[in-house]
């Protein structure tokens, strides 16, 4: 079994990201074949701005009809390319009630007490869902009216809202079975029917399941089955069913046995060398890769960076996090707070500074300031 240093494997990741921008429009970013998260204010955009050679504007991702914005890994809202959601609601179909069951994550217990088949309360809700969406409404609309369709288990009270409503993460799971997306840039978040949306389908799909998981190796390996699991909330039991063997390899890294796609192996092998600074957003999709202690072993600094709640963007200097970062809106200017866990050289803090022109542009602030904590 190969043993691939961890600075190698984080080499290989920032490559197959496209952290060295070789990508000049959003299409053309490999990444994409896995989605782009976007939970968070500008996490989306200010990703693209880290890897595109291009400028990003505002409008880069809410203007382009190629993109579709659904919640999919996780229950999370992602970008994908609308080409290619056939193929990802069908990986998207749990395999069994106990996958089923487990996607729903938080709210397990309380789905798991309907009563009901987990597999067939998901696509009950999805029904609900391609029922009431006809034409653009809110989220909030969207509840209200899927709940009284539903039978009352499926539903809580929420105290913040004062009002019972179907659980938060069946709706983000169903919404896509019942062929809804989310509306770019809306506020309040905004649901849509998709254009030519197709016959849903309750069947499992393995082999696309299994292509996710291969594609998340691609982009975070060399990684294990766990890791994999966790990206796409799938039981683990559920992922070694399914766990594409024969186009994987083995190899070590900091002591785990890992997989990496076999086609993949060459650039493992002979990553370049990463250069220079990047800002990395809160939930980017480097930083979302599972095996935390490998892109951050030091645990005092990884506390800095995967905070419980409201985490900090990273700093990422010549392949290693070396600080955090946070913004703050003044009028048309936005601030940027930079923490580095070490001094930086002049060189680093004057490309961080770049990096912070580009994320300020990219949210369309024209005006903007570093200050260094």
């Amino acid at each position: 079994m190969p043993d691939i240093p961890r600075e190698q494997a984080l080499a290989y990741r920032i490559a197959e990201h496209g952290l060295h921008r070789s990508a000049g429009e959003v299409t053309e970013l490999p990444l994409l074949d896995l989605g782009l998260q976007d939970s968070m204010r500008d996490t989306a955009l200010l990703s693209l701005a880290a890897r595109l050679s291009t400028p990003v504007t505002p409008e880069s991702l809410v203007d382009d009809d190629r993109l579709a914005l659904v919640w999919s890994h996780r229950g999370a809202p992602h970008f994908h390319r609308r080409t290619e959601l056939p193929e990802l609601v069908s990986a998207l179909v749990p395999l069994n009630d106990q996958d089923a069951l487990s996607r729903m994550m938080w709210q397990k217990k309380e789905l798991s007490d309907t009563g009901v088949s987990a597999v067939d309360v998901l696509f009950e809700t999805a029904r609900a869902i391609r029922k009431v969406v006809t034409r653009p409404m809110t989220k909030g609309a969207v509840s209200a009216a899927i709940t009284k369709l539903i039978p009352p288990s499926f539903s809580r009270w929420c105290r913040g809202c004062g009002a019972t409503h179907v659980h938060e993460q069946l709706m983000r799971l169903a919404t896509v079975h019942g062929g809804v997306r989310l509306e770019a840039g809306q506020t309040p978040a905004t649901l849509a029917p998709l254009e030519g949306r197709e016959r849903m389908s309750t069947s499992p799909a393995p082999e696309a399941a299994a292509r996710v998981l291969e594609r998340y190796l691609r982009f975070n390996g060399p990684a294990t089955p766990g890791d994999a699991a966790g990206f796409t909330g799938s039981a683990r039991s559920c992922v070694t069913e399914i766990w594409p063997s024969d186009r994987l390899t083995e190899v070590r890294v900091a002591g785990r046995r890992t997989f990496v796609p076999t086609d993949q192996l060459t650039a493992l092998e002979n990553p370049p060398t990463p250069r220079g600074v990047r800002l990395l957003p809160p939930l980017d999709p480097f930083t979302q890769g599972r095996d935390k202690a490998v892109l951050v072993p030091d645990k005092a600094r990884a506390k800095e960076v995967w905070k419980i709640i409201g985490s900090p963007g990273a700093v990422l200097v010549d392949g290693e996090i070396l600080g955090v970062w946070r913004t703050k809106a003044s009028g048309k200017r936005l601030r940027f707070t930079v923490t580095a866990f070490d001094p930086l050289r002049g060189k680093d803090r004057a490309d961080l500074e770049a990096e912070a022109e580009r994320a300020a542009a990219a949210r369309g602030f024209r005006d903007f300031a570093v200050d260094w904590a």
